[in-house]
């Protein structure tokens, strides 16, 4: 076993990037948002047509109650 303190390669300098254009950094997430939010639509309509169906396909069936 050796006595010194472990270290992990991430610690290394030699695996960290350098840092980024401003301009190729605005560049690279002109587009990020609009993935997103398509993403999060798609999610949010999905569960809007499974809302749905529950609705009608097994709550109006049962007929009203009381």
């Amino acid at each position: 076993m050796t006595s010194e303190p472990h270290r992990t390669v991430a610690a290394s300098r030699d695996h960290v990037a350098a840092p980024a254009d401003t301009r190729a950094a605005a560049e690279a997430l002109k587009n990020g948002p609009r993935g997103a939010l398509l993403l999060g639509g798609i999610a949010v309509g999905l569960l809007f047509i499974g809302w749905l169906a529950f609705y009608f396909l097994l709550f109006l069936p049962r007929g009203s109650i009381g």
